[in-house]
This record gives structure tokens, sequence and C-alpha cells, in this order.
């Protein structure tokens, strides 16, 4: 595979795939480059027939901080087109990653919020360390989960989803498995265990099969199409072009309450 900048690509004699984000200094937020890497990463691993399993893990002290700030209040400055075309890439990455036809296992430690749930979401299954923190933390910014929102409510449900999509409440891996976000909690020296009593059972199963498996599961779910994700995608746009998304991004960078914020 060729080099990327922002992810790395390391695969076993067994066929197993860590794709590990590597924005460590910047706890993994999804730049435009790491959203256009793990999309191009996803085709590519789906396509490699020596690849039998993805184990989806981020490097340094958290799985994924959620979208890059900046690359957003870039978004808010460009043009009508531009912020569409920009809302679209998040999309696709996602969509990119939920329809690898491979079992796509996720490794999660540190902090893990508004993006980096809506990746955890598009894994067939995660575990995670008892100590990561979790959060949709979109609300607090003016903005909202959009685009990830079709695949955390699709993962969670209505009902649970509702408990957390709205307040950007952080919650606790305790509360993530109780939502159905994450399916094993351990300690941190344990995480690889973890993964690996998730990876060892697909190694045992005939790989077409699993894929056909994954493809049919998909079909009968409520289905994430392209006018689902041109919605969640137009609602994104919406919020970058509303004031309150530019004064929550402002007062993020010049380290201030925004104004909606009393007391």
């Amino acid at each position: 595979m060729s080099q990327f900048e922002t992810i790395s690509i390391r695969t076993n004699a067994r066929g197993v795939a860590t794709l590990e984000l590597a924005r460590e200094d910047k706890h993994n937020a999804l730049s435009a480059k790491m959203m256009d890497e793990l999309t191009e990463a996803a085709a590519r691993l789906g396509d490699d027939p020596q690849v039998r399993v993805v184990v989806l893990t981020g490097k340094g002290a958290s799985f994924c901080a959620g979208g890059d700030l900046r690359w957003m209040r870039e978004q808010m400055a460009a043009g009508p087109d531009a912020r569409r075309a920009a809302a679209l890439k998040l999309s696709h990455m996602l969509r990119a990653i939920n329809t690898i036809p491979k079992p796509v296992i996720a490794r999660v430690q540190g902090n893990a919020f508004g993006g980096g749930v809506g990746i955890i979401s598009v894994c067939d299954v995660a575990v995670c360390a008892e100590e990561t923190k979790f959060g949709l933390t979109e609300t607090r910014l003016g903005l909202i989960p959009a685009t990830i929102g079709p695949y955390v409510v699709a993962k969670l449900g209505a009902p649970m989803a509702r408990r957390v999509f709205m307040s950007s409440r952080i919650f606790d891996a305790t509360e993530a498995e109780r939502l159905g976000l994450v399916a094993r909690v351990g300690a941190l020296a344990d995480l690889d265990r973890l993964v690996e009593a998730e990876v060892a059972p697909y190694l045992a199963c005939a790989p077409g099969a699993v894929a056909a498996a994954k493809r049919h599961l998909l079909a009968l779910a409520a289905p994430i199409d392209d006018d689902v994700i041109a919605m969640a995608a137009d609602v994104l746009v919406e919020r970058w072009e509303d004031g309150e998304a530019a004064e929550g991004i402002d007062a993020f960078f010049e380290k201030r309450k925004p104004s909606w914020v009393k007391g």
C-alpha cells in the first residue's frame, strides 16, 4: 500500500490489518487529509484478499478527538459548493469504513468525541479501555452530530441515542457499553487481549461468507443510502452557515465560553 501521512496500515501473517489514526499530536482529529486517506485505505483493505480482519485504532493518548476545528472553520469561510463538498467528504469516509467487506473492530482508548464516536459506530464491534471518555460534543460548539448521525442512530437505536445525542454530555466506558456503542470494556493493559477475542473467531470463518454476511446485514438494516448521506451533509452545511457555529468555534480557539453559556 502507498505511504500515508495521517494514518498507518500494517498487516500480519494471519491477515489482520491494523489501521491506525496517526495524528497523535492532534489527538487524531479528523483533518481533510485524514478523511481522504481513510476513504482510500478502506477501499484498499476491502479489495486486498490477504486481509481477513481490520482493527481500527488511534495512536497515542486519544482514539479520536472528533473533527479538526481548524478545518471546520475553513469550511465556514468557504463558498457554498466548497462547504458541501467538505461535508460530503466526511460522509463518504464514514460510508467507506461502514461498507468494508471485512469485519472491522475498533480498539478504543483515551478520548472518543464527535467524529470519533462516528467512526466507532461504523465498526462492526468495539472494545475500549475502562478509562475511555466518550461524547457527542458538537452542540457545545453550535454544531450537531450531522454526518455521523445516521451511523450513531443505527448503532445505538434512537431511544439510546437520545440520551447523548443532543447534550454534549461526556460519558464513561460503562455507559458506552450500556448504550451499545462498545461491546467489551477492560483495563488498558488487557485491550489487545480483548481485541484478539473478537478477531480470532473470524479467522476460522470462510472470508467470502463473512463478506456476504456483512453485505446481507447492511441490506437488512435501515438503509443509509445516497439520499440519507446527502441530507446529513446538508444539515452540517446549514450549521456551518449558522452564527452559533461561528461563535462556538471562535470561543474554542479564544479559550473563552461561548455567549450562550450562563453563570
